[in-house]
């Protein structure tokens, strides 16, 4: 006699079926979690097993910029995805911003029977939205974005179906942190701890980058370094010495801006590589940086008003040399070029040294008679060649 199946029994079968299929679901976000750390690897991954269980015509994955104090899209998909991306939320505004702000979830099953989303979704007709499901992705940190599903079955959920939910978040936000970690590692490795400045191992690496374009743009290296430094580290100290490199780190930034990287070659040498400048517009930004030497006095907020100089070389890709060394080189022999004759200069592979000794005096004189600092520092000449 077979016996026929009860309902608790098709139930818990149902129940099995759904159990198998989250496991394996599981496996494969916890195998993209493991084998790379690129984020949107990993994102993607979560989000599109996401949207085989609750299928929402359009989902989106947003990030919090906690430096703009705003939401940015990072992975959308379904209807109108492409217009999403590049968009911004304030935080704390719309959907995802409320979520975002707050670290409480939303999830309206049917937007026509709720009164304040049915007002929503009148004003926004565009959007047409049936169900809206939002969910904070956090960590111990706080939010670091939240999941929005639209038009999903949302009104389907089960209990489990929701703790799957759950831990597909929780799997964001360990790819997020991952993340955010390696990035901070990796910014580490290649930056100058004193200056806030690239390394010259950085240095290498982008000069190669910039030797491997296609469309092989023209691009600038600037050498700089600071006549008679050691006297600043004699007469002060080397702790006054090392918030000066840095004072000369924030100079240089803000003389460049965020486009141009800036490297601490050692001591007190620094590099600019300037991408997409030929002679004449680096010969440009060189001198807007020598300018910005002569009239920045250094550490006035410690009580001590500095005058610095500086010798300065550049060469230029292709014009002066066709490899990562043969640039180095021939800006670097600029710079000691000036370091063996004038100092305080600019001098340009093909061209030489910019200006004379008269300009020199004649520039140093206008210097000191606008600026007339309390205590200024007169650099004293040092045994090294390289100083």
């Amino acid at each position: 006699m077979i016996r026929r199946k009860s309902q608790k029994d098709l139930e818990l079968e149902f129940a099995q079926a759904w159990q198998q299929d989250y496991t394996r679901l599981f496996h494969d976000v916890a195998r993209a979690l493991t084998s790379t750390l690129e984020l949107e690897i990993v994102l993607t991954t979560v989000m599109t097993k996401m949207a085989q269980v609750f299928q929402p015509e359009r989902w989106s994955m947003m990030l919090v910029d906690k430096e703009k104090n705003d939401l940015f899209y990072a992975i959308a998909a379904g209807e109108d995805s492409n217009s999403l991306r590049g968009l911004r939320v304030p935080m704390g505004e719309g959907v995802a911003g409320w979520v975002a702000s707050t670290g409480n979830p939303i999830v309206v099953p049917d937007t026509t029977i709720d009164p304040q989303w049915q007002d929503f979704s009148k004003r926004n007709p565009s959007l047409n939205i049936q169900s809206i499901a939002c969910v904070p992705v956090r960590s111990s940190e706080g939010v670091l974005g939240v999941i929005q599903l639209l038009n999903s079955k949302v009104d389907l959920l089960s209990d489990f179906s929701i703790q799957f939910l759950r831990v597909l978040c929780d799997f964001s936000a360990i790819a997020i942190r991952n993340a955010a970690d390696m990035k901070r590692i990796h910014l580490l490795s290649i930056t100058d701890d004193c200056t806030g400045l690239f390394n010259a191992r950085h240095l290498y690496t982008l000069l190669e980058e910039q030797l491997s374009r296609t469309d092989k743009a023209p691009f600038s290296l600037l050498f700089m370094d600071l006549d008679h430094f050691k006297s600043v580290n004699d007469t002060h100290g080397h702790l006054v010495g090392s918030r000066l490199l840095a004072e000369m780190g924030e100079m240089i930034r803000g003389v460049i801006g965020p486009d141009m990287p800036a490297f601490r070659y050692g001591g007190d040498e620094f590099v600019v590589l300037l991408p997409n400048h030929d002679r004449l517009q680096g010969r440009e930004m060189a001198m807007r940086l020598f300018r910005a030497l002569r009239e920045r006095s250094f550490l006035e907020d410690k009580g001590l008003s500095l005058r610095l100089r500086g010798s300065f070389g550049m060469a230029t890709y292709p014009d002066d040399a066709l490899t990562v060394e043969g640039i180095i080189k021939a800006a670097d022999d600029m710079m000691y070029h000036v370091k063996g004759t004038t100092r305080d200069n600019l001098a340009i592979a093909g061209l030489g040294s910019i200006m004379k000794d008269g300009e020199l005096n004649l520039r140093e004189s206008k210097v000191r008679s606008v600026a007339a600092p309390a205590r200024e520092h007169v650099a004293l000449p040092a045994g090294s060649h390289r100083d």
